[in-house]
């Protein structure tokens, strides 16, 4: 058996995509409830709160909140060991600055987690999954402000105070890392709740912004994977990144140290995360640009104190990177401008690499880097699936790609020693992707009756790749 006997099998999803009932039991508005629908080439509007008329597709959802019970039944069906999602921020505190926390809220997930083991189902929890309160940004400008560390801690010491007997693993920021492509606004808004106008709509800008958040952020990680061990010293307490391997264009020297400066520029939050202090290169960039952030002597001790016990990531694709603008020497890596095509891959219907190698590439960039423990929490393939008139879902193109990289997965483990403990691939059951408002871009197991414009009855139906999924999970990956 190449995978460890406790290796997690499960799913992973996030609240605000999947939940609905974005007003209920004193949730309050977080900043992905006021994203309307987008597509592809089109990025989803961020209002000035709730406008009506306005589509957001996330405030319904698929309704999970209702129907968290009967779906549940369906994830023991399938056979998952551990469920990934997330705490949504709002319904706990639901202007993020309060001092009490409502009851409703925490009932709820006490009621979800009950459901989970019931089933032998182990919760895996992430506390900030772009649903940061839509009040922080509007009252304090969003993580451009230090108050929002304290903010966060009594919200993460309140859930994990009370879920300290049902939640085990835990992460603490989605996708952190996601903000160094800082001219991408939508990014920097659910990470950090940053919109850039007047004078601040500037590279430097931007930039500066994106870092002193990012900053306050590492330090509330930091602060709760402390707190977090005080409550229940057997927590496992992660960071989640995104990784997308990154590779040189080719082996010219100038491709090369672009490649390095990409890595550099995406995954030096992991680095503050597992190695408890900022990496050189990123402080001689500060001092480059004359950034002068607000970090402080006691900053740095928490973020020494802090440190995960192990790395979650996501992994969808890999990018290839050159330098086609003549940088030197800086090699000044902006993600919207120095990416190329990788000729070597197909790519899915969204125009994503498909590379399941990569996988098994990041696995190997990671753990010779921190050699501590990985965990694979995202990784699917977006797609159209068609329901047949007899209402079975054939999705070959889903087990393909699945099985390509479980394969590679397991090659990592087997032949490169890399300690992967869990699998959880993204959206499981159909949801409302993150980064289109779509629901035609499924990765489900599970089908979820809905259209892109709300219509639907939210049936679930089994497609061709939850019966696969069963099988690989029960035989631990052995026959995939």
């Amino acid at each position: 058996m190449s995978l460890r006997k406790d290796f997690l099998w499960g799913g992973a999803v996030a609240a605000h995509q999947l939940e609905g009932a974005w007003n209920v039991n004193g949730k309050g508005i977080s900043v992905s409830d006021v994203l309307t629908a987008g597509g592809v080439g089109v990025e989803r509007e961020i209002t000035n709160g709730v406008i009506p008329g306005k589509n957001y597709p996330n405030h319904e959802a698929i309704d999970f909140y209702h129907l968290y019970k009967e779906d549940i039944a369906l994830f023991h069906e399938l056979g998952l060991n551990c469920f990934r999602t997330s705490i949504a921020w709002t319904r706990i505190f639901p202007n993020g600055d309060e001092l009490e926390a409502n009851e409703a809220g925490l009932q709820f997930y006490d009621d979800l987690f009950d459901e989970c083991l019931k089933y032998g189902i182990e919760p895996v929890i992430t506390l900030s999954h772009f649903e940061i309160p839509y009040h922080l940004v509007t009252e304090y400008g969003g993580w451009r402000d230090r108050r929002l560390i304290d903010f966060f801690s009594r919200y993460a010491k309140a859930v994990m105070t009370r879920y300290k007997d049902k939640v085990k693993y835990w992460m603490t920021f989605n996708e952190i890392d996601n903000q160094s492509n800082y001219f991408r606004t939508y990014s920097t808004w659910v990470n950090s709740g940053l919109k850039f106008e007047g004078e601040e709509d500037t590279k430097l800008g931007r930039e500066r912004a994106s870092y002193q958040a990012s900053h306050y952020e590492l330090v509330a990680s930091a602060k709760v994977v402390e707190l977090g061990h005080q409550i229940n010293p057997d927590f496992k307490i992660g960071c989640m990144i995104s990784f997308p391997s990154l590779y040189s264009k080719s082996c010219k020297p100038e491709d090369m140290m672009m490649q390095m400066v990409a890595n550099q520029r995406r995954y030096w939050y992991s680095d503050v995360h597992v190695r408890g202090h900022y990496p050189n290169f990123i402080k001689k960039l500060f001092e480059r640009r004359n950034f002068n952030l607000d970090i402080t002597i006691e900053d740095l001790a928490q973020l020494e104190r802090g440190k995960v016990d192990y790395v979650g990531f996501s992994y969808y694709k890999s990018f290839v990177v050159a330098d086609e603008h003549g940088k030197s020497p800086e090699f000044d890596y902006v993600e919207t401008q120095d990416i190329v095509d990788n000729p070597y891959l197909d790519v899915s219907d969204w125009g994503w690499p498909v590379d399941p190698l990569g996988l098994r590439w990041a696995l190997n960039w990671l753990y010779e880097r921190y050699e501590i423990p990985l965990f694979i929490v995202e990784n699917g393939l977006g797609a159209e699936d068609k329901v047949e008139a007899d209402g079975t879902i054939h999705d070959p193109y889903r087990i393909d790609y699945l099985r390509k990289h479980i394969a590679a997965m397991k090659d990592a483990v087997d032949i490169d020693g890399v300690d992967v403990i869990g699998y959880t691939p993204w959206g499981f059951i159909d949801l409302v992707s993150a980064g289109t408002g779509e629901m035609k871009k499924r990765y489900g197991f599970i089908y979820v009756d809905k259209d892109n414009d709300g219509s639907g009855t939210l049936k679930r139906s089994k497609k061709d790749s939850f019966a696969w999924y069963h099988h690989v999970i029960d035989t631990n990956g052995e026959e995939i």
